[in-house]
């Protein structure tokens, strides 16, 4: 495990960004919204989901160990929320020149092979992670139906085992949100694989 560990930790810092360019927006901030292409080679907007109570959005990719362990629970929450009116929105941040296995012919590969039920975007030119404040795959963004940011950071406190988590700190922030209530826990660090970038 020691071994696996250290992998991770030099795997991530390969093509990485330099995270202290990248300020981004805290709690109470509006984030902006974005048009996107998906997988499915259409264009998505948080403006098309008129009737949303909020977003989730996940920067995320294909090729992180980070991403690959949390990928279950990501679609699980997206299956989840989307019937209570809360639509995950999934985003590629990473370059393909710097990493090719999140190009986006194997993001469609890998939405094919799971079944993904969310939009599973391509930040083309790497415009929109900087503007959010993004890092790491997984970094979650969670705002509410006027795109006001509720909560940023990590999907729980587990990255190894779902089955083991103490602390689900997305869901934690949906139920405040959900209650009218202020979110106790608004950020957390994000665990994860650094956004890669073209050199």
């Amino acid at each position: 495990m020691k071994i696996f560990n250290l992998i991770l930790i030099l795997f991530s810092v390969v093509f990485t960004t330099n995270e202290s360019t990248i300020s981004g927006y805290k709690p109470g901030d509006v984030a902006t919204d974005f048009r996107l292409k998906s997988v499915d080679n259409k264009m998505y907007s948080m403006s098309d989901y008129k009737e949303a109570k909020g977003f989730i959005v996940v920067f995320t990719c294909n090729h992180c160990p980070f991403a690959v362990k949390y990928e279950d629970r990501i679609i699980d929450i997206a299956n989840r929320y989307k019937e209570k009116g809360y639509i995950l929105i999934a985003i590629n941040p990473n370059d393909p020149e710097a990493e090719p296995d999140d190009s986006f012919e194997l993001m469609q590969e890998r939405a094919k092979e799971k079944d993904f039920q969310f939009p599973y975007l391509f930040d083309e030119g790497q415009k929109i992670y900087p503007q959010y404040g993004a890092t790491k795959t997984p970094h979650v963004f969670l705002l509410d139906s006027r795109r006001v940011v509720k909560y940023i950071g990590a999907i729980d406190d587990n990255v190894e085992d779902a089955t083991k988590v103490k602390e689900k700190y997305l869901e934690n922030a949906i139920s405040s949100l959900e209650a009218g209530k202020p979110v106790d826990v608004a950020t957390t660090k994000a665990i994860g694989c650094s956004i890669k970038v073209k050199k």
